[in-house]
């Protein structure tokens, strides 16, 4: 625990900084800001922010969750799409860590469309994502932020059981398995409605991450996502179906199969990613006779 605290927000705080700045949670951009301190300490903890750290935090509104990392980081870069709250969260900082503020720096973009943020390379992501765009927030950082290990996200219960769902279940599909390219994701534990305002009429759940190396595979991540966009895209029918338009027709995809040593009988959800890994290795790109011709 950082030596120098923050004075968190609670309910009363949120308002009365949301009236400040004409802010209106939207549900366009999915804000639904966190009014409960107990919350963010414990979200902190759960991602095991250390003295080292250089966090992102993605969306962080009115800086419920900001304050509290802000002790524990070395430095935390705060990505947020909204005009008025990127330009009033360092004012925050300011006056509720007036000894931290300075390890705050506020970048206004839209996540996905950044592909470096400034200053020393960011180690761990902890976010209370909007629900609508989460998964896809997760997997551009994991790409664009190679130096990312770890991340703790708070997103909705149904969203974080896909995000770690294993193979052969039916929540299991294309999140879980391109997270699993990039590493190891857990659920760590469940968040109440209450802790939010407005409240959401979801539940919401924490996901823990820590990234590995990817499969050991000569086809490329853009490969082998490929084939699992379409192995999903038609969850219902035998991969030798589903892989039909990817890899020119079923006969192909047979054959790309059982190279790969896979059941062209099986589904898409029986699979882990090191499976679609070794298909994407007998994909049409890979094979010299389906280039097209100059």
């Amino acid at each position: 625990m950082g030596e120098t605290q923050a004075a968190l927000l609670g309910p009363a705080d949120v308002r009365e900084l949301a009236e400040r700045l004409g802010v209106r949670p939207t549900k366009t951009l999915g804000q639904n800001f966190v009014i409960d301190a107990n919350t963010v300490r414990r979200i902190v903890r759960a991602a095991g922010v250390r003295p080292g750290d250089v966090v992102i935090e993605v969306g962080p509104g009115l800086g419920s969750l900001t304050l509290a990392l802000l002790p524990e980081a070395e430095r935390v870069v705060a990505v947020e799409v909204d005009r008025a709250l990127a330009a009033a969260l360092p004012g925050t900082a300011r006056a509720r860590a007036p000894d931290l503020a300075g390890r705050l720096e506020v970048v206004h973009a839209d996540a996905m469309k950044i592909t470096r943020v400034p200053g020393p390379e960011p180690t761990a992501l902890v976010a209370n994502l909007p629900y609508n765009v989460a998964v896809p927030v997760v997997l551009h950082l994991l790409a664009v932020l190679p130096s990312l290990r770890t991340a703790l996200v708070m997103v909705q219960a149904e969203v974080a059981d896909r995000m770690v769902a294993a193979p052969g279940g039916k929540i299991y599909g294309v999140p879980s398995v391109k997270l699993a390219w990039y590493g190891h994701a857990r659920r760590a534990g469940a968040v109440g409605r209450a802790v939010f305002w407005p409240a959401p009429n979801v539940d919401s759940g924490l996901v823990a991450f820590t990234r590995r190396e990817p499969p050991p595979t000569v086809a490329t991540r853009e490969e082998v996502f490929a084939v699992v966009d379409a192995a999903f895209a038609q969850r219902r029918k035998t991969l030798r179906a589903a892989l039909a338009g990817w890899a020119g027709s079923a006969a192909a995809a047979e054959e790309a199969l059982r190279a790969a040593g896979v059941d062209p009988r099986t589904r898409g959800e029986a699979l882990d990613v090191a499976a679609f890994a070794r298909i994407a290795e007998y994909g049409p790109s890979r094979r010299g006779d389906q280039l097209p011709t100059p």
